[in-house]
């Protein structure tokens, strides 16, 4: 008898001369070869990959995101939990990347920086996505995306749509019997702002949560979703401000000072304020 732990190859397919391997369904030769660092920085090449997984996860987050909004608008709302769920924690694989970044001092940032020219994760397309999605939707930042046609397209089809939460408080409204007001203001081209009155609903979604189950569990996904993104905003950050300090950001913005400001956007206002009055 043969002793696989001396062979662990034994059995396993070895020839793929005529069949997909693992690289070929990954397409892992063009992924690896996606990594091409324009100056002789040994950081860079780290810099390169930290952000190109991001893209990658954020992929994934908007995949997931779509199909909680669909599930959700079906009615369908185990299979959103399960979707929103999983959207947190990428968002914690995110703020993982962002202690590996950290490991980069601001000497070793500065021998690479000029070779970005204006670049920045400020022109993440689908960064702008994940915000509109979730409700921050501001149509001006669409203007840094008008040389990317196809990117420009996906963000306007995104404003035509309700968002997340829009989605959400159409639940909320239906799942407790009161008729939504249709002059709500619950626009599609601006962030959504606190509505005192959804609050109230969401409080009395709280305050009995066992009859209202489904709803109470939604408010809280929500919430769990905001907490993990609003974390990456704060390492966000705290990463820059280590590499560059209060230096302009590549991209042209005033860096630590405009993502400070981003810190205070409130996604969904009414399930945080709800919390000071129950």
């Amino acid at each position: 008898m043969t002793d696989r732990s001396k062979n662990p190859s034994e059995g396993a397919k070895m020839s793929f001369s005529d069949d997909m391997s693992y690289g070929d369904y990954l397409k892992l030769d063009q992924i690896l070869a996606a990594q091409n660092p324009l100056s002789d920085a040994h950081d860079e090449m780290l810099f390169i990959i930290q952000h190109q997984t991001s893209e990658l996860w954020m992929r994934l987050a908007l995949v997931e995101l779509e199909a909680a909004r669909k599930s959700m608008r079906g009615g369908a709302l185990p299979q959103a939990f399960k979707m929103l769920t999983r959207v947190a924690r990428i968002f914690e694989q995110l703020n993982n990347a962002w202690d590996v970044l950290r490991t980069m001092t601001p000497s070793e940032y500065t021998r690479f920086r000029a070779f970005l020219g204006q670049s920045s994760g400020f022109q993440s397309h689908q960064y702008r996505q994940i915000e509109f999605i979730l409700g921050n939707r501001n149509p001006a930042m669409m203007k840094l995306h008008e040389h990317r046609a196809a990117s420009l397209k996906i963000l306007q089809d995104e404003l035509g749509c309700k968002s997340l939460y829009h989605e959400a408080i159409a639940l909320l409204y239906s799942g407790l019997g009161v008729e939504m007001p249709s002059d709500r203001g619950l626009r599609l081209d601006c962030p959504h702002a606190f509505v005192p009155e959804i609050q109230v609903l969401w409080q009395q979604v709280y305050e009995s949560s066992q009859k209202h189950w489904a709803l109470y569990e939604l408010a809280e996904k929500l919430v769990d979703l905001e907490d993990y993104f609003r974390r990456w905003r704060f390492n966000h950050v705290t990463t820059v401000e280590r590499i560059i300090g209060f230096k302009r950001g590549t991209g042209g913005t005033s860096g630590v000072d405009y993502l400070r400001k981003m810190l205070e956007i409130e996604l969904f206002p009414e399930l945080w304020r709800v919390r000071g009055e129950l």
